[in-house]
């Protein structure tokens, strides 16, 4: 296209009689309008063309070429420099264009990526839906995804026999890398600090961007594997709800006939002409139904803390005095250990209710009898810190793994290293626990092989102000 204009130029130029140094201009103008469209080269071609026109129409001799002129020399530099920085000006600026595009796609279809994975479906697994909507958005010709958490890897596309373990490989390895040949990347998808897979993808791909795609991927995983345990929680979360209201249900349903069994009971012992054998059974029926009904009572009173109905009676309560009628409820069970009872302070005092204390003592001296070596003492201790009043109940007996010493305040949960040791319900803890909620305290336990077990209660002296 240049070289017409240039021979027509040439020939108006010539019709008309111009100077060669307007036509000059003009020739310069062409050469960097060939540039800008067309590249050096072509500019090249048309900087020859426009000095030879110069040289045989407008510089004398007219009509006759004289190339060993300065002038044309001159000329063809100019023209030729003029070609070589326009050129490169445009190819810059061409690129940039080019990248500024790039990079623009690039952001819509991250963005885009984005969007859809808050939509994928969290009850499916994340892999397949991700790879498809990787290789979908960004034109990929493959692509895989370790999840660590699942232990599977899922892909999209074509992929190589060889090929396959790349994602996983990728993982292990713990580092990312890129094949340019195969022009397939491999980017490990972290979480905080934290792998929690990996992907590879094969395709045109920035390397901000296969950076970018893994972030957004390893988010996507992350939000699934949250949401299954959610999950999983609130399952559990219904399951106990269940468990806990048939359970009471059954301890309001139990209630009546032990009263009437207990009543009855009452009535053969005075009775007063049973046999050795006869009042025995009499006395064995009156202990178990008493059990029956400490563990009815229990329960019942486990759900009123749960679903915070319970009103707490507030009384001043003398601590030695709560720890006596604790072991008196409990004598019968203890019998079998010397109790030895320390108190700091006898007119140390507590605020809080009586019946829900001395049923969160009780059951500590009655784990401490059950799960204690036979003739040890069982020690009970008392005393003042800061603004607390501390109660703690100690025994020797099998060591509780750290592992449960707070899964045993969980209701129904036995440690396995002591199940097989005593029978039990696995609420007595979780009562205590909700009791020293209640009073705004904590409850907790200390066990090792040389120092025993012990079990604290820590209780606010003013029941925590806020009741």
């Amino acid at each position: 296209m240049g070289c017409w204009v240039i021979g027509l130029l040439s020939f108006a130029g010539y019709e008309l009689q111009f100077n060669p140094a307007p036509v000059g201009f003009l020739f310069l103008l062409i050469v960097v309008c060939e540039a800008i469209l067309c590249g050096f080269w072509q500019a090249t071609v048309v900087s020859f063309l426009a000095c030879s026109c110069l040289d045989y129409f407008f510089y004398p001799p007219i009509l006759k070429f004289n190339i060993a002129d300065p002038q044309d020399w001159v000329a063809l530099g100019a023209f030729e420099i003029s070609a070589l920085l326009v050129s490169r000006l445009s190819s810059r600026e061409r690129l940039n264009l080019q990248e500024a595009t790039l990079q623009r796609t690039s952001i819509e279809q991250l963005y885009e990526l984005s969007r859809c994975t808050l939509l994928i479906n969290l009850h499916q697994a994340p892999g397949p839906q991700l790879t498809h909507l990787i290789q979908g958005i960004f034109s990929a010709e493959a692509v895989a995804i370790f999840d660590a958490n699942a232990g599977t890897c899922d892909m999209a596309g074509v992929w190589g026999e060889d090929e396959r373990e790349l994602a996983r490989e990728c993982y292990i390895r713990q580092a990312d890398d890129m094949d340019g040949v195969s022009r397939t990347s491999r980017r490990l998808l972290r979480v905080g600090g934290n792998s929690i897979g990996a992907m590879a993808i094969r395709g045109n791909l920035a390397p901000l961007v296969a950076d970018a795609l893994a972030s957004l991927a390893a988010i996507a995983l992350d939000r699934c594997v949250t949401f299954e345990k959610e999950s999983q929680v609130e399952a559990s979360r219904q399951s106990e709800r269940l468990r806990a209201a048939v359970l009471d249900s059954l301890a309001h349903a139990v209630k009546t006939p032990l009263t009437a069994i207990h009543a009855a009971n009452a009535g053969l012992a005075e009775v007063g002409v049973l046999n050795p054998a006869q009042q025995e059974l009499v006395s064995l029926v009156e202990s178990e139904t008493h059990e029956l009904t400490m563990l009815t009572t229990r329960l019942l009173r486990t759900a009123k803390l749960e679903t915070q109905e319970m009103k707490l009676v507030w009384d001043e309560i003398v601590v030695e005095d709560l720890l006596s009628a604790a072991i008196t409820e409990q004598r019968g069970c203890i019998t079998a250990h010397p109790v030895e009872v320390t108190v700091s302070n006898p007119s140390l005092m507590v605020r809080g209710d009586r019946d829900l204390l001395s049923m969160a003592l009780a059951q500590y001296l009655d784990n401490a009898a059950k799960y204690s070596f036979t003739g040890t003492t069982v020690k009970i201790a008392a005393w003042e810190s800061h603004s607390e009043v501390l109660i703690s109940v100690h025994n020797f007996g099998p060591t509780i793994p750290i592992a449960d010493r707070e899964k045993i305040f969980q209701r129904f949960y036995r440690s396995e290293s002591t199940m097989q040791l005593a029978g039990g319900t696995g609420i007595g803890l979780s009562t205590v626990k909700m009791a020293a909620e209640a009073h705004h305290g904590h409850a907790w336990v200390i066990s090792n092989l040389n120092e025993g077990t012990t079990f604290f209660l820590s209780l606010p002296q003013d029941g925590g102000a806020n009741q």
